[in-house]
């Protein structure tokens, strides 16, 4: 079976990978997004889905939009019998959806229909999700909302975090999407439906949700720290600077003693918040302009004194409620 595949950063390389080790597949191209200028340097960089096809010696394209006619052109030429696409970043539009005779497959880390949208492994984690998962699609016009092949669960860690949730669900991901395409070929593949009452959205993080509030609760705040880490990260500020957390723990859940953000206490893993409801105990930071440390390191350089307030300026004018206020 002759596969096109689509994708762009590293949670599509385990299924690259996977798929080009395969002898039953022939993969007869790769497409993904242009290369793009990253770090203090603005040097262009490829995407880790090029440097693998470059590796593997697979014909690339990087267009920048995969539904003109020149891609169109190019992919025609390639003769797919399916188009796989994982975390590519473009949207399909009809014409390429149905150049394929055997249809365009989407790997979607979540179980559909919870968690359509960009984001789903941060918003499950920041939502509080004991499982998410990941699932394989025929892909449809309306983003994430084709009929699902397979699904498979995944447990999430009490502590786990983005990062870590991500490479678990690219490895487990790509066996999955390994299994579909098998049915596809043999013609045992059997779609549902998606329950359009069940849906749920993962829109793209803004901004706003880079900033803890202090004023939820302290399991909240805890998951928001975890389901924000490696990428984009969370912060508040300390005397007006900007201090990235990038770990935290409960430290009790119910005890209100003070006002949220209020540095209550020093332990031996870090030191101790006050939350809209519980407190949070600190447990690794990132000074601005300083690389990540231990909280207790932190608090041995002075940095940080019992009664300061953490984002004091958000505090005083924030509003609770909502995803984009975490």
């Amino acid at each position: 079976m002759k596969i096109v595949f689509m994708g762009t950063p590293e949670f599509a390389v385990p299924s690259l990978r996977l798929i080009a080790e395969n002898p039953d597949f022939e993969i007869v191209g790769v497409v993904t997004q242009p290369d793009r200028p990253k770090g203090r340097g603005k040097k262009l960089k490829a995407p880790p889905i090029k440097e693998l096809a470059l590796e593997l010696g697979l014909p690339i394209i990087q267009p920048v939009s995969v539904n003109s006619q020149e891609a169109l052109d190019v992919i025609s030429q390639w003769k797919p019998d399916v188009i796989v696409v994982v975390a590519f970043g473009q949207i399909l539009k009809p014409q390429l959806l149905s150049l394929p005779p055997k249809g365009c497959i989407n790997l979607h880390a979540s179980l559909l229909p919870k968690y359509r949208g960009p984001a789903p492994i941060h918003w499950a984690i920041i939502n509080g999700e004991n499982v998410t998962g990941v699932t394989t699609q025929f892909m449809s016009e309306k983003l994430d909302a084709g009929d699902i092949i397979l699904q498979e669960e995944v447990e999430i860690g009490p502590e786990e975090t983005a990062g870590e949730l991500h490479d678990r669900l690219a490895d487990v991901g790509a066996v999955l999407l390994v299994k579909t395409l098998k049915l596809l070929a043999q013609g045992k593949a059997e779609p549902k439906k998606q329950d359009e009452s069940k849906v749920s959205y993962a829109p793209l993080l803004t901004s706003k949700d880079e900033v803890v509030n202090w004023n939820k609760e302290a399991f909240k705040i805890v998951n928001h720290i975890r389901g924000m880490n490696p990428w984009p990260g969370v912060y508040t500020k300390l005397n007006g600077r900007i201090l990235k957390i990038w770990r935290a723990k409960v430290y009790d859940e119910e005890l209100v003693s003070d006002v949220p953000g209020k540095v209550l206490d020093f332990v031996e893993e870090g030191f101790v918040v006050q939350a809209g409801q519980g407190q949070v105990l600190v447990v690794e930071v990132q000074p601005e302009g300083k690389p990540k440390m231990t909280a207790a390191d932190f608090i041995i350089g002075r940095n940080i004194e019992k009664g300061h307030i953490l984002g004091k300026e958000w505090i005083e004018s924030s509003t609770i409620g909502g995803n984009n206020e975490s």
